[in-house]
């Protein structure tokens, strides 16, 4: 639904892109109930789908920041998260190992908030102008949710591969939760 997403944005179709967003969403709520409901749930799936999930989220802030509805140093923000934790993660299974990847509570929110801010700015630039004062709360509401996110999984992730480490020091080797 990525393609679809970003041509309509940066048509200015946004109630095009709104009703893409809800197919995307009801499919991926869909996808994870039937993997859930029937156990059908790989390694490979529970990579690609937040994968696919946060690729639709960071190209809309890209086409949103590029049309000027999304301020660049919130995109920046958001992309170094990203980026932080996917060298973190490529850094830890490199010198510690595999590693299941669970998303903490405060991402939950980020990601929740991310999507949010999303959906209301293309809502207020195609269907009904939100106050500017509300989308400027929410932008910050985002910022500071991206910014706590990146320190938490630095911060987790630090005390995982210490554990590992430790644990491989003491030769007890084993799998970190």
């Amino acid at each position: 639904m990525v393609p679809p997403v970003v041509v309509a944005l940066a048509h200015e179709e946004f109630i095009i892109a709104l009703l893409i967003y809800a197919l995307a969403g009801f499919s991926d709520g869909l996808d994870g109930y039937i993997a859930k409901r029937y156990n059908y749930v790989s390694r490979l799936g529970s990579i690609l789908d937040p994968l696919a999930d946060k690729l639709l989220l960071v190209s809309t802030y890209v086409v949103l920041s590029w049309l000027g509805l999304l301020p660049v140093w919130l995109l920046v923000a958001v992309i170094g998260r990203d980026l932080l934790i996917v060298i973190g993660g490529a850094a830890y299974h490199v010198l510690i190992g595999q590693y299941e990847m669970a998303p903490t509570i405060i991402s939950k929110v980020n990601t929740f908030m991310q999507i949010v801010l999303g959906l209301t700015l293309i809502f207020s630039a195609g269907i009904w102008t939100f106050p500017v004062a509300l989308l400027e709360i929410l932008v910050y509401v985002v910022f500071v949710c991206t910014v706590a996110s990146g320190i938490d999984y630095v911060w987790t992730w630090s005390m995982r591969a210490h554990q590992a480490r430790k644990l491989v020091r003491d030769g007890q080797q084993g799998k970190i939760k």
